[in-house]
């Protein structure tokens, strides 16, 4: 991790022994443990920003990449104008007046109900047990 051999990891051990002593020493590497945990939250942190960072700036630059492109494939296949449809087709025979401009003549207001007897056999159970006809399953 902070590339230090097995020797050196040993010499430090034994430092922090005659230093710190035994009776400290669990306490201490208690307080060492919740100082690197910090660290390395504040560094994941840290690096989560940086991270977001470049996926903006990269987001960016295939926008404009994207944005160059579809330019380019306009200027090659521009859309074709055509004349309005309505004024080149010929008038109907009949009262011109008769289409209104609301819904379509006829529109069902509600959905159709199923009776019980075509409904699947875990509802036609419920359907029986309702009082309505139909076989249970």
């Amino acid at each position: 991790m902070f590339g230090i051999d097995s020797t050196e990891f040993l010499l430090i051990v034994i430092v922090a022994v005659i230093v710190i002593g035994p009776k400290d020493l669990p306490r201490a590497l208690y307080k060492v443990g919740q100082i690197v945990g910090k660290a390395q939250g504040m560094a994941r942190h840290f690096r989560t920003g940086l991270d977001a960072m470049v996926r903006e700036v990269e987001l960016e630059e295939l926008e404009k990449k994207w944005a160059a492109q579809n330019k380019r494939i306009m200027d090659e296949h521009p859309p074709e104008v055509a004349a309005p449809a309505m004024e080149a087709l010929p008038a109907p025979e009949g009262d011109a007046e008769a289409a209104p401009d609301g819904p379509p003549p006829f529109v069902a207001q509600s959905a159709p109900v199923a009776s019980a007897t075509d409904a699947p056999p875990y509802l036609a159970g419920e359907a029986a047990a309702d009082g309505k006809s139909g076989s249970a399953a």
